[in-house]
């Protein structure tokens, strides 16, 4: 009887010790899947971005994305020749970049006028990696925390 009481006792501790770490694991697991993708997103700014191709873009912004790895926002382009418009997508730094240096959720809203410069996609895309940033309106000029760092230089 004592035999049998004592492997009851040991498989009731057992099975807590198991359910213990299969909690872990699952969670290691889960925290694992949390940051992958982001860390798989990121990349290099050679990877995307041509530095030669240099281009200063002005127009209205339409959406901001404060996001990590980086801060995404768009705005209109209207090409003066044709009369069309074209939307354009900048990648900035990340958040705590940007704010930083100055930058808030706030600086740059919907329907603000912006001029931008940065380096444009490789695969000709209408995106850009934004250097700078000047509110047209109050010609206030914001450095975008852009991911380029000595690229220009290479």
């Amino acid at each position: 009887m004592s035999g049998q009481q004592t492997l009851n006792d040991y498989s009731k501790t057992g099975g807590i010790t198991v359910k213990r770490h299969t909690v872990a694991l699952l969670t290691l697991g889960l925290a694992v899947l949390a940051i992958v993708p982001p860390a798989m997103a990121h990349h290099s700014f050679s990877a995307e971005f041509d530095s030669k191709q240099q281009v200063e873009l002005q127009g209205f912004v339409t959406k901001v994305e404060w996001t990590n790895p980086h801060v995404w926002f768009y705005i209109n382009v209207t090409d003066p020749a044709t009369g069309r418009t074209t939307n354009w997508g900048f990648e900035m730094g990340p958040p705590h970049g940007l704010q930083a240096g100055g930058w808030t959720r706030e600086t740059m809203k919907l329907g603000d006028e912006v001029r931008v410069n940065g380096s444009r996609a490789k695969n000709g895309s209408n995106k850009v990696n934004a250097r700078n940033v000047i509110l047209v309106k109050t010609g206030k000029k914001m450095g975008a925390a852009s991911s380029e760092g000595d690229a220009a230089t290479q």
